[in-house]
């Protein structure tokens, strides 16, 4: 990255923003098309980085010097949510660089793998603070399923552009799924990732029973809904059925960065 690009700026906040943002509108791609670049919005754009205009998709761009790949700050809870139930929400990449200004990790989260469960909402600000009252939210990656965690650089590694598509067009029929119900699929998605079980059984998704109604208190039978979802999984081609209460994580829906 370069440093010269944030002159001017007082903020170290504010400079390291506008530093990786100028790498990213440089050398970032869109992954839901074959266009090598995305364009920066104009500033203070509400949640939105960059945009695509091929296909028009949506970026954000969250980004530290310390990998944090279990919790990262958002923007206000409620406008989070709102996007969420609109189908709204832009996809986000998650970077980590070092004191040197290198891009050492990359991850993309696509915008349909972002459930309910994964939004953590935070205490308001307190009276003194400039925005008292207002609340944000968290992002809690550990509550997306691995295969919806995208690796476009590890450690310092850049993946090549054609694995990262083809790895995201393997999860895109999960996009088909409406809004409404897609939290309840991601979330038993991820409950059979962390199973780390290529073959599994009914029960062995049953024993995360008390976890997914803790994430749906809304819904009593939760045992009929795994099930229910399970069929989804199978039916958008992340599962196949191999005998009564036994599936297989197919191995092509699943990159290498699970």
């Amino acid at each position: 990255m370069n440093p010269d690009s944030a002159e001017g700026y007082k903020s170290a906040a504010q400079a390291a923003r506008r530093i990786t943002e100028d790498w990213g509108a440089k050398n970032l791609y869109c992954v839901c098309c074959s266009s090598v670049t995305i364009e920066a919005t104009k500033a203070n754009s509400r949640a939105l980085d960059f945009r695509c205009l091929s296909c028009r998709a949506t970026y954000e761009l969250k980004s530290g010097r310390r990998r944090n790949e279990n919790r990262v700050p958002d923007s206000a809870y409620a406008a989070m949510m709102e996007a969420l139930t609109s189908d709204n929400v832009p996809n986000l990449f998650v970077m980590h660089y070092s004191s040197s200004w290198s891009v050492r990790n990359l991850l993309l989260i696509p915008s349909f793998f972002f459930s309910p469960a994964a939004i953590e909402k935070r205490k308001p600000l307190g009276p003194g603070a400039r925005r008292a009252g207002w609340v944000g939210c968290n992002i809690l990656l550990s509550k997306i399923a691995p295969v919806g965690k995208i690796r476009l650089v590890t450690d310092g590694h850049i993946e090549p552009i054609d694995r990262i598509r083809s790895n995201y067009r393997r999860i895109k029929p999960l996009a088909t799924v409406k809004p409404e119900a897609r939290g309840w699929t991601l979330d038993v998605l991820n409950v059979v990732e962390r199973l780390g079980l290529q073959t599994f059984d009914l029960a062995d998704v049953y024993a995360h029973e008390a976890e997914l109604a803790a994430a749906h208190p809304q819904n009593k039978n939760i045992r009929p809904k795994i099930r229910q979802q399970l069929q989804v999984l199978r039916d958008l081609g992340l599962l196949q059925f191999r005998e009564r209460g036994n599936y297989r994580l197919i191995a092509s829906a699943v990159g290498p960065q699970s």
